[in-house]
């Protein structure tokens, strides 16, 4: 069944604007549903398939010639090539909306696109479902740890299907076949358990060395195979804030999987109820929340960046967005009742923001396992369900 899905609205937006939009995003998180479903009288052409990349790639021409009211090419990043000839295309008629390509290879997609189709394109991603997409897709929303263990991969849900099982398969259809194309990965029993251990180490700090060490790799090798991740759309590096941008770039960044369900599965979780009880639930809840504000930006076709911050002091917080002159400081806590040490480090933060001059205007927030949204000393507390009742920017 297809479900509406609140990018939906933004593509629309954007195809009055642009000649073409590329959809990035994970395998499997809608991109192809949602845009067959926006533009249903559009043709559409798949990449993966070898004889339709060999067809792109001997006459380009004459593929795009096939569709002259508007075309979806799926999995773009399989014939690059043929971003050229669409920009022939487009310059010789920009009819806003024509060109609709997806692909799940961000950064090869980027480079080609940044040849090509810079300023002849919108670049939007479209993640797994938000939890504002789950009335949508009539999910329900009665526990936390049910809602972290499914994660929010359309088709678990759309199709009931067990999400052990399914994540399973989606784990070793990524390793046995993404990897391969993304680099040349000769040992995908060292990076099955890579990918384990950058799940243990989710809302941590990046120790690419630590890391290394412990997949039995050496520290170039996991700055690679981040790299890939990343460039999956599987996680998200957020950098460490600080009011002068070069000392972001000095301290580590923090690692958030994008999808509470998939790190779940990588970390042997079986069920709702063991998560309850599991040592990590509470990095998998603070992941869980940075996913949510991402992809309130994604979603809206907003570039997110996210930070986080950590002092010598031992002060942190665990998700910062800013604009010019706005700060939102948020902490995530798993518990489900309020605790007076929640607020602590908002309010320790609170007062080290308050001698920066210009002087921010700072919005502390917390999201925790509860149901109530409450204030305590000037802290917004949001119950989980309640995350996307307040904008992120």
């Amino acid at each position: 069944m297809i479900r509406p899905r609140k990018f939906a609205s933004v593509l629309l937006d954007l195809a009055d604007q642009y000649p073409a939009l590329t959809v990035t995003g994970p395998r499997q998180s809608g991109k192809t549903t949602l845009c067959r479903s926006v533009f249903p009288d559009y043709g559409y052409v798949n990449l993966e398939p070898l004889d339709q990349r060999q067809f792109a790639s001997e006459d380009p021409r004459g593929l795009l010639a096939e569709f002259p009211g508007g075309v979806i090419i799926d999995e773009i990043h399989h014939a690059p090539e043929l971003l050229g000839y669409i920009q022939e295309a487009v310059d010789e008629d920009g009819q806003p909306g024509r060109f609709v390509l997806t692909g799940s290879q961000h950064f090869a997609l980027s480079a080609s696109i940044g040849q090509s189709l810079a300023g002849r394109t919108a670049v939007l991603q479209l993640l797994p479902l938000s939890l504002e997409e789950y009335d949508d897709f009539e999910i329900p929303l009665d526990n936390l740890f049910d809602v972290l263990f499914a994660g929010g991969y359309p088709r678990i849900h759309d199709r009931s299907i067990a999400p052990e099982r399914w994540l399973a398969d989606y784990v070793a259809t990524y390793v046995e076949r993404d990897v391969r194309q993304i680099a040349n990965v000769s040992d995908l029993g060292a990076f099955s358990t890579f990918l384990s251990l950058c799940a243990s180490h989710t809302a941590q700090e990046v120790n690419l060395s630590a890391l290394g060490a412990d997949a039995g790799v050496s520290h170039n090798t996991a700055k690679a195979w981040l790299s890939i991740l990343e460039t999956s759309f599987l996680i998200v590096r957020c950098p460490a804030w600080h009011r002068n941008v070069r000392k972001q770039l000095v301290k580590r960044p923090k690692l958030h999987f994008l999808d509470s369900g998939l790190a779940c599965h990588l970390l042997g979780i079986s069920s709702a109820d063991e998560l309850r009880h599991h040592p990590l639930r509470g990095p998998i809840f603070e992941s869980w929340i940075a996913s949510e504000v991402y992809k309130h930006h994604s979603h809206r076709g907003n570039n997110p960046k996210l930070f986080h911050y950590r002092d010598a002091r031992g002060a942190e917080i665990d998700i910062l967005l800013q604009s010019a002159s706005d700060l939102i400081a948020c902490e995530a806590k798993s518990g489900a009742t309020l605790q007076p040490d929640f607020t602590s480090h908002l309010r320790t933060f609170s007062q080290r923001v308050s001698s920066l001059s210009p002087q921010p205007e700072l919005d502390l927030r917390l999201v925790y396992g509860g149901d109530r949204r409450q204030q305590r000393a000037g802290v917004d507390c949001l119950g989980w369900r309640q995350i996307h009742a307040v904008d992120w920017g």
